[in-house]
């Protein structure tokens, strides 16, 4: 029997032996593995995570197994069944990511062990989508556009540049050809659904066709109508009302059979009505009240050119224009501004990336990959209030440009060592700068190294350890901070804390050390099932972390306001990014899953812990230990999966020692699932899910969040796919 790492294509350095050979070149882009997913509302059940092909983790097809690292990759299949209304639906249950901001979808935003914010990359098809607000979401897509998600976690910067600190989240997007057979090539699939817990109702049309000529296209429109959230325990969350209209338009040519090029456009609008923070818990009664405008586009070209025979040419170019507008009208003046009041923030990002693969046989036991390119991109903000300026969003724009490069060596049996060694070092140089009228340049540049290893012994045991440096540049929001952050009404005067830039602002830095291994065994307990293992342990050293330091001297005491700050400016304050010389984080990542004819199971655990290494003090967005299950049966006789998934997370208290201590109660939510899918029969194109999450209505609430989260919600959706 082979070793794992040269089995089902899992290398990309292996799959340079294979193009030698009969192994076609694949012209719609890598495609998760085959046996989980064969077509996109295909077999239900196909729940298995660590079996499944990553893209992201290396640029190059790699199993997720026996990357040296931490990669998650969630399919269609799972996306489906648990019925998403937000990006966050989907990603829950990944062991070291967490999404905070409470329950409005324009609130929620990502983090991975301990980074959130610009020290996480998200990528959708490739395309970076970097906008940043305070109290507004990273990124706005609709999940019934995504075909699958992969979250890399740890340090990424040697491919993906600035922000790789905590990770990379990067969305795929639907394809004709994922919901083809081989014969067919025109079809179509309508949706619809209903969720209680924020009385949403969804509809989704899509269309599909795949020619002979090489011409595949896809269409699809999505419109979602939401309102109050109810909370756990019977609460509601009002001022939370949506009305969405998403899509998504993708062409993709073959020129002959080696050359791709494919177009497509992704349209995200929203139209809410709720407080200018949506992560707060903002009632009927809330202050600042806005009609929010949301728009996020995103523009994208790309080409491919695949050749088995050519060992030296495996080219991936990609150009982007992706364009975020968050508008508010205010509908009270009992905010920070007067009631008409209309607030903008817009962020364009432009541009493009370039990489090739060239593969070479070393000897018949070292066959390598070396991937190499560049990238370039630019941001820009406009803001506005009124007819001037917003506070805390200046006008600026950021340039970056990086050159990288990437082994991949695949050693078999070296110097008579048994089994498999896949050593992967990598390095990028990014250069960057941020500039603004009448302020002083931000720039700097960075080299940022990293090298992974992975040992397989045997068949069924993997260990595998990596150390890498990352940075972050400072953003124009941090470096260009001007206007008023708060202000506390005091008679007829107020006190007012300010807004200071900071051009001065270092880039972040980490180095991380990580190491773990993993179990792998087929037919353990009967024929064809499979069980795999995978933990890791990291740590990360980093110096100038950036954080936001809000100086406000006291304004209340213990009989109330204090009589001094009666006088104009005598208890103003100041809110300035600062560089936070020393600190460390570290914590435990474990996935496992189980999948046979009859029954899956995935089980994830993750912890993390951060401090200033100078002050003692708690650093980082810190989240509870965090355990997760997701277990159901497949009736096979019933053309159906029953299943129930597990969220829990024990107390949490980031720094009892001080006044501002973060604390939180543990909790335990269980949701249930039911999904109904015919093979054959008149019925064959029909699909059914029906779910209830957080079954016995728990009230519970994130860290660093204002709002406590959904309760129970009752979940149906339903739909018909024809294609012929």
């Amino acid at each position: 029997m082979t070793g794992p790492l040269f089995r089902s294509g899992a290398c990309a350095v292996l799959t340079a032996l294979m193009l030698a050979g009969a192994v076609p070149a694949q012209d719609t882009g890598p495609r998760e593995d085959a046996a989980n997913t064969p077509r996109i509302e295909g077999r239900a059940g196909s729940m298995t995570v660590l079996d499944s092909i990553s893209v992201t983790a290396t640029r190059n097809p790699i199993r997720s197994f026996e990357y040296p690292g931490m990669v998650s990759v969630v399919g269609r299949e799972r996306i489906l069944t648990g019925q998403p209304s937000t990006p966050d639906d989907m990603m829950r249950f990944i062991p070291g990511v967490e999404f905070t901001g409470g329950p409005r979808r324009t609130g929620e935003a990502p983090s991975i062990r301990g980074f959130d914010g610009p020290d996480v990359v998200i990528l959708l098809d490739g395309a970076r989508q970097n906008f940043g607000s305070a109290h507004d979401g990273r990124f706005f897509l609709d999940p019934s556009l995504v075909k699958r998600v992969e979250v890399l976690r740890g340090p990424a910067s040697s491919l993906y540049g600035s922000g790789g600190t905590g990770g990379v989240i990067e969305f795929r997007t639907i394809d004709a050809a994922d919901f083809l057979g081989a014969d067919e090539t025109v079809g179509a699939t309508a949706s619809g659904g209903y969720r209680s817990g924020n009385e949403e109702w969804r509809g989704t049309f899509t269309g599909y066709s795949k020619g002979d000529g090489g011409l595949d296209l896809v269409g699809s429109v999505v419109r979602r109508d939401s309102g109050t959230i109810r909370l756990g325990g019977g609460q509601r969350l009002e001022n939370t009302e949506d009305d969405i209209l998403a899509g998504l338009a993708k062409a993709s040519y073959r020129l002959d059979d080696h050359h791709r090029v494919e177009g497509s456009f992704t349209a995200f609008g929203n139209d809410a009505r709720e407080p200018n923070n949506g992560q707060g818990a903002g009632g009927t009664l809330a202050p600042g009240l806005v009609d929010k405008d949301i728009r996020s586009n995103t523009l994208r070209l790309a080409y491919r050119y695949r050749d088995p025979a050519n060992r030296w040419l495996d080219l991936d170019a990609v150009t982007y224009y992706s364009a975020f507008k968050a508008d508010e009208l205010r509908l009270d003046d009992m905010g920070a501004g007067p009631k008409g009041e209309l607030l903008k923030r817009d962020v364009d990002t432009i541009g493009a990336r370039l990489d090739n693969r060239s593969r070479l046989t070393l000897s018949e036991s070292i066959a390598a990959t070396i991937t190499y390119g560049g990238e370039w991109y630019r941001d820009e903000q406009d803001g506005a209030a009124g007819s001037g300026e917003r506070d805390g969003v200046p006008d600026a724009r950021s340039a970056f440009y990086g050159l990288f490069t990437q082994a991949e060596v695949a050693l078999g049996a070296p110097g008579g060592i048994p089994g498999e060694i896949l050593v992967i070092p990598g390095v990028r140089y990014d250069s960057y700068r941020s500039t603004r009228r009448s302020a002083g340049d931000n720039r700097a540049d960075e080299l940022s190294p990293r090298i992974g290893m992975s040992y397989l012994p045997t068949d069924w045991l993997m260990l595998f350890a990596n150390y890498g440096h990352a940075f972050r540049a400072p953003t124009f929001n941090e470096v260009y901070l001007t206007g008023v952050h708060f202000q506390i009404p005091l008679g007829r005067a107020a006190v007012v804390n300010r807004f200071v830039g900071n051009p001065d602002l270092k880039p972040q830095r980490t180095r991380t050390a990580e190491f773990g291994g993993g179990l792998s065994f087929d037919s353990l307990f009967g024929s064809g099932d499979s069980l795999r293992i995978k933990a890791s342990y990291f740590q990360v050293w980093g110096r100038d972390f950036i954080d936001l330091a809000v100086h406000q001297p006291p304004v209340f005491g213990p009989r109330g306001p204090l009589p001094q700050c009666f006088s104009p400016g005598a208890c103003d304050g100041t809110t300035i990014s600062t560089n936070v010389p020393k600190a460390k984080l570290s914590g435990t990542e474990v996935e496992a899953s189980y999948d046979s004819a009859r029954l899956y199971l995935t089980l994830g655990a993750s912890t993390i812990d951060g401090e200033n290494r100078d002050s003692g003090e708690k650093l980082g967005l810190l989240t509870p230990d965090t355990y997760t299950a997701d277990a159901g049966v497949k009736l096979h006789e019933l053309d159906a999966v029953l299943g129930a998934r597990l969220l829990a997370a024990k107390r949490f208290q980031d720094d009892p020692a001080t006044e501002d201590n973060e604390e939180r109660a543990g909790y335990a939510v269980v949701d249930t699932y039911l999904t109904w899918q015919p093979s054959t029969g008149p019925l064959g194109g029909l699909r059914l899910s029906l779910g209830v999450d957080n079954l016995f209505d728990k009230a519970y609430s994130r860290v660093y969040t204002g709002a406590d989260e959904e309760g129970r919600s009752f979940n149906v959706s339903a739909g018909y796919s024809l294609a012929w």
